[in-house]
């Protein structure tokens, strides 16, 4: 095990790493490819090059350390997807190709035990100096308030401007049915 929190991302390479070195001062390498359905299903998850490595990386650095110093200890669910598993969370047809960040490394899926969904994502967009999205996930209200999940994704460095977007998916009490509303919110009105 090395930490490696320090080196440059331009000095990252899958090559050179163990999954047990550092990425960040409290994340592993191990740490930006493991997901519970992905080890369900047995689908390969690995990161895939450098580049995804990169991004992964900087998202541990700047996002999931600054809610880790802040918060009690947590493990993301997810980070990097593969095509695959996409597919496989997403319900999708052989051939689909999805275009979220994870499938970049970029984004990041995060409960922390104790701490409702709502109030991880209003601490986040208060408190990271940059994001691309963040997203209050599934939340059911039905559930309660730690129902569902918290997604940010960061764009990686000379990827973009981050649009620093806020938005909430709450399941209708009423139909059952998945919304998608603006801004922070875990409830309807």
């Amino acid at each position: 095990m090395t930490n490696r929190s320090r080196t440059r991302l331009d000095n990252l390479r899958l090559a050179d790493l163990d999954p047990q070195d550092q990425i960040a001062p409290n994340f592993r390498v191990y740490e930006l490819s493991r997901c519970e359905v992905a080890a369900r299903l047995d689908i390969d998850n690995r990161l895939p090059d450098d580049q995804v490595l990169r991004a992964a990386a900087h998202l541990a650095r700047e996002v999931m350390q600054p809610i880790r110093n802040a918060h009690d200890r947590y493990s993301p669910m997810s980070v990097y997807r593969c095509q695959e598993l996409e597919r496989a969370i997403k319900r999708r047809p052989p051939g689909w190709v999805s275009v979220s960040p994870h499938t970049g490394g970029w984004a990041c899926d995060l409960r922390i035990p104790g701490l409702s969904t709502l109030a991880l994502a209003q601490w986040a967009a208060a408190n990271l100096p940059d994001f691309d999205e963040i997203i209050c996930e599934r939340t059911d209200p039905i559930q309660g308030p730690s129902s569902g999940w918290v997604h940010i994704a960061l764009r990686p460095p000379g990827q973009g401007v981050n649009r620093k977007s806020l938005l909430s998916q709450i399941r209708d009490p009423r139909s059952g049915r998945w919304l998608l509303f603006s801004g922070l919110i875990d409830r309807m009105e």
